[in-house]
């Protein structure tokens, strides 16, 4: 089963990879722990034996790196305390079944268990879903979200943004060298830094480089 998650997952963020300069697609390896963490909740739409719809929610956010469990303690502190900020991984859904209810389906089975839980659902959007602070996934959320609790909001809790230093093809910039800032300390160049090091330990620097280590019958299942 782990390979046809895998296999819907990439398939249904080929788009976003292509339309968003940040890597919004994990890594294989991290795919197969988040499957693996009985703390995650992982939902399924089948279609007979192929996957055609996953969403899978962290319920417990120490776990992950990509919130900061100080910041909900601070500012949801009830929540935080009950391990019920929990956290959108994924949700895909796979092409050919974009235009089929498949998504509301598995909304509807979903956050009904986070409704009953009284959970505070956090996720995030990159540009191509969410342009402006209006409409745009964050407003399908909302309504995905009233269909099984009629009260229930959307809050844009922040907002992060890429930039890029652009620095014309030709350009010749100064050569490296010591920054001195204000109060004495020294930014040393990398080149400068290479040679002391050295110089002090009586034999050539490594070089850079090296190997990087690692770098059914249709319906809704939710696992565990």
């Amino acid at each position: 089963m782990r390979e046809r998650m895998w296999e819907l997952y990439e398939l249904a963020y080929r788009r976003t990879a292509e339309a968003t300069p940040t890597h919004e697609l994990l890594y294989r390896h991290e795919f197969d722990e988040l499957l693996a963490d009985p703390t995650n909740r992982l939902w399924v739409l089948w279609d007979d034996a192929a996957p055609v719809a996953s969403t899978l929610i962290a319920t417990d956010i120490t776990s992950t790196r990509y919130l900061s469990g100080p910041w909900f303690e601070r500012h949801h502190p009830e929540r935080a305390r009950r391990s019920l900020v929990h956290y959108i991984m994924w949700v895909v859904v796979h092409p050919a079944h974009a235009a089929t209810g498949a998504l509301v389906r598995l909304a509807r089975e979903t956050l009904a268990v986070e409704a009953a839980e009284g959970a505070l659902l956090v996720f995030d959007a990159p540009e191509i879903n969410q342009p402006s602070a209006r409409g745009g996934l964050a407003e399908m959320m909302r309504r995905l979200a009233t269909m099984v609790a009629e009260r229930a909001r959307v809050d844009q809790i922040t907002v992060q943004r890429y930039y890029a230093v652009d620095f014309p093809a030709g350009a010749h910039g100064a050569p490296a060298r010591d920054l001195e800032l204000a109060g004495g300390e020294r930014v040393v160049a990398p080149g400068e830094l290479s040679r002391r090091q050295r110089g002090s330990a009586g034999e050539p620097a490594p070089r850079p480089g090296g190997t990087a280590a690692g770098a059914r019958t249709s319906g809704v299942d939710s696992l565990p």
